[in-house]
């Protein structure tokens, strides 16, 4: 049966004024027109649609039937095709984001209620994980996006930078640290660390900058999970070292917290994509959202800097 959904809609229209005159009209075609297409039909059919008399068309059981399923037909192709539209202008789709947990939890928050409040109908997930699950993410086609820690080159990769943040040193307010206005790296030697796990991305920066400050930080806990270091610091069994971004995470424990000099150290924070992959509108006005962000400073964690 190979029918047009234009000589769907030309069946329906008749069916619903119940007059071929009439539904012509409204098309704007001859009633001809109207009744050739019917016509056609049928005899692809192999049925009548409609009984004609001379002041009266009447639908056939068989017409009837065909017209629930063509109405369906129709429907679901106009709904579709609008779902398109909005596809492509950005207001329908999806748009999938990975994350590091602290970017997840800080700094997306402001960006994905603004962008839901333009984009309503956009479904937007984001996902948070380790710097190498999320580019691995990105890399596999899983996510559209990601915004997380670039500390060096991805030739393969799309980086737009859109932050840093510092690292600090944090500590209980009874530590004799909260008496200094400033503290270095150097200082941090011979005081009992809480790290973070190996796999962290903050701890591979921690380690690079121990390094150049020739300390060896005295590890006595580690672990992968941010308020669990917070609150293994606030419980005074050492101090530990964490980037602005984190700081807003762990305020339930009641620590202070210094920027750190010498050297002072920065995570570049950016939006990944493989450029290989276009980006759909809807994703493309997700970008736009957060270079908004950027240019508010009510975004802005401690210790961070918008680029």
């Amino acid at each position: 049966m190979d029918l047009t959904l234009q000589q769907l809609r030309l069946v329906l229209a008749v069916h619903d004024a119940g007059s071929f005159t009439l539904a012509g009209d409204q098309l704007h075609l001859a009633q001809s027109s109207m009744s050739r297409t019917v016509r056609e039909v049928e005899r692809k059919l192999g049925i009548t649609l409609f009984e004609r008399t001379t002041r009266n068309l009447v639908i056939t059981p068989e017409g009837s039937e065909f017209c629930r399923v063509a109405r369906r037909v129709v429907e679901a192709f106009d709904a579709g095709i609008n779902h398109f539209e909005g596809f492509l202008a950005g207001s329908r789709g999806r748009v999938r984001i990975a994350a590091l947990p602290s970017l997840a939890a800080i700094l997306l928050p402001p960006v994905a209620s603004a962008y839901r409040a333009t984009h309503p109908e956009v479904e937007l997930s984001i996902e948070d994980g380790m710097s190498d699950e999320v580019l691995q993410r990105v890399r596999s086609g899983a996510v559209d996006l990601a915004v997380t820690v670039v500390p060096e080159p991805l030739p393969d990769l799309q980086v737009r930078p859109i932050a840093t943040d510092r690292f600090c040193c944090v500590f209980p307010p009874s530590h004799r640290f909260s008496e200094h206005r400033r503290l270095d790296w150097a200082d941090l030697a011979g005081q009992p660390h809480i790290a973070f796990d190996p796999t962290s991305s903050i701890r591979q920066h921690a380690e690079r900058a121990f390094a150049a400050a020739r300390v060896r930080p005295d590890v006595v806990l580690e672990s992968r999970n941010i308020t669990t270091v917070a609150g293994l610091v606030a419980a005074g069994l050492g101090v530990a070292v964490m980037p602005g971004l984190v700081l807003p995470l762990i305020q339930f424990a009641g620590l202070e917290h210094r920027a750190l000099g010498g050297p002072e150290v920065r995570r570049r924070i950016a939006v990944v994509r493989d450029p290989h992959r276009p980006l759909a509108a809807a994703s493309q006005a997700f970008m736009t959202a957060i270079g908004q962000a950027q240019h508010s400073a009510e975004a802005s964690p401690p210790e961070t800097t918008w680029l």
